[in-house]
């Protein structure tokens, strides 16, 4: 046997050590070798969205998929997204590809439609790969416990489009005391974020052995708490971005003795070059994708089912009990957000109770709700709609002022680049009033004075 080999980057030598003794010399080389190599890219397109756009599938047809993901691409460079108006209209979502196995897992395991939880759920990637691949009927509650990445959750998820979600705020210890039962929960718990050194330096400045001991607690109580929500029959996917076997494999073997849960293996492929346990004497499936080894950040999962024979879940009746206990669910001193079936934003919250001359009054000074304009499911020919420029819908995307053609007829407008909506204004004749919510719009005082496509090749 041979030296371990070292390496460049400077990672915590605690960190280094406690992968030394859990990986053998041969990948402990290829982590090291992947360590230095710059992080893929890749992008999962709307199958929704993405198809309406000729020009765009076509050059999305020249990328390389993500082998384990039907709508994963990587790209060979990292563009500036931002000034790309597709990826506001949703079109795509910027992801990163190991987290796409989740969407695997689920097109494997789930074969009708489902009521599924996705517990800590921000920014809303595992969301969007999960919603894109359940059956029609599904309904999925995307939850993310802290206000201001609940508000960046909902965007993402209004921008995907799909009409079947709710994003809710609210602690798991909330969601067990509800009684609000579902078929499938995704518990990509909160980590010590070790499989993100390669793109984040912070995440290493951040680490320390502390902070993976509050981990593994923390993740058994919001699994503990989870598995009260999950159906009989049902299974719970758990997930971290992070190597060491305490979060991981020991968590796991926790959950198997504690809750008598039952591992599920998932079929996959060597090509893929996904590695299993590295916990010693543990031989339960599970998932990594290690730098170096996967084409993909540092990533575990492992699917767990719960003993007992399957219920037939309601999801209308499981979308109306959420909405009537906004008391139990949500938080009553800030907005909280659902998207639900109907596209329509709901308030709950003091706003909900403040004064107004009349209902009636009140609803007709109510610009229309965001979400509609960039649902899948928007009433072709319910609103007139203008195709914007590049420097136009970079305008709007900015909340400027933006002019429309003298022919545009007055009141509610959705504005498209090239055919998709990006939202909504309002037109007065001389001027549109920009409704792009205040909280979504382009900070940068750069912009690209021409359109280029992020698949264009490096």
């Amino acid at each position: 046997m041979g030296a371990f080999t070292e390496i460049d980057m400077q990672l915590p030598e605690e960190f280094t050590q406690n992968m030394k003794q859990i990986l053998n010399e041969e990948q402990w080389s290829l982590f090291t070798k992947g360590m230095q190599e710059n992080p893929p890219v890749s992008v999962r397109i709307n199958p929704k969205k993405s198809t309406r756009i000729p020009d765009f599938m076509e050059e999305v047809a020249t990328l390389e998929p993500v082998p384990w993901s039907t709508y994963g691409y990587y790209l060979d460079k990292r563009p500036n997204f931002t000034f790309d108006p597709l990826l506001h209209a949703g079109a795509y979502y910027v992801q990163e590809a190991s987290s796409m196995f989740v969407e695997h897992v689920i097109k494997e395991l789930i074969t009708k439609s489902v009521c599924m939880l996705d517990l800590c759920a921000a920014p809303g990637g595992k969301s969007i790969a999960s919603r894109s691949v359940l059956h029609e009927g599904s309904l999925l509650v995307s939850n993310e416990p802290i206000r201001t990445r609940a508000q960046v959750l909902m965007e993402n998820i209004q921008k995907w489009g799909h009409p079947n979600c709710m994003v809710t705020s609210s602690y798991p210890a909330d969601y067990s005391r509800s009684g609000a039962m579902f078929d499938v929960i995704l518990c990509d718990v909160p980590c010590s974020g070790e499989g993100m050194f390669r793109k984040d330096p912070v995440a290493i400045s951040e680490w320390n052995g502390q902070k993976v001991e509050k981990c593994w607690h923390l993740q058994r109580e919001i699994v503990l708490d989870a598995w009260k929500c999950l159906l009989p029959g049902g299974i719970l996917i758990y997930s971290t971005c992070t190597f060491n076997t305490k979060e991981n494999e020991e968590n796991i073997r926790f959950f198997i003795d504690e809750l008598q849960a039952i591992p599920v293996a998932i079929p996959t492929i060597p090509e893929w070059s996904i590695t299993g346990s590295l916990l010693k004497g543990f031989e339960e499936p599970v998932y990594r994708f290690i730098p170096g080894i996967s084409r993909g950040e540092g990533l575990f999962m492992c699917v767990l089912k719960k003993k007992g024979e399957p219920k037939t879940n309601d999801c209308r009746s499981l979308r109306k009990m959420i909405h009537e206990n906004t008391h139990l669910l949500f938080c009553s001193d800030s907005i909280s957000y659902k998207n639900d079936g109907d596209n329509k934003l709901n308030k709950s919250s003091k706003r909900q109770n403040s004064k107004t001359k009349t209902k009636e009054k009140a609803v007709d000074n109510t610009p229309p709700n965001h979400a509609e304009a960039l649902a899948e499911t928007l009433e072709k020919g319910k609103y007139p709609q203008v195709e914007l420029s590049y420097t136009d819908a970079m305008k709007y995307l900015r909340r400027e002022a933006i002019t429309l053609p003298p022919d545009t007829p007055r009141g509610i407008i959705v504005v498209c680049f090239k055919q998709l909506p990006l939202g909504f204004v309002k037109n007065i004749g001389n001027r549109a009033n920009n409704l792009y919510p205040q909280n979504w719009k382009i900070k940068s005082t750069h912009i690209p004075t021409e359109y280029e496509t992020i698949f264009r090749p490096a």
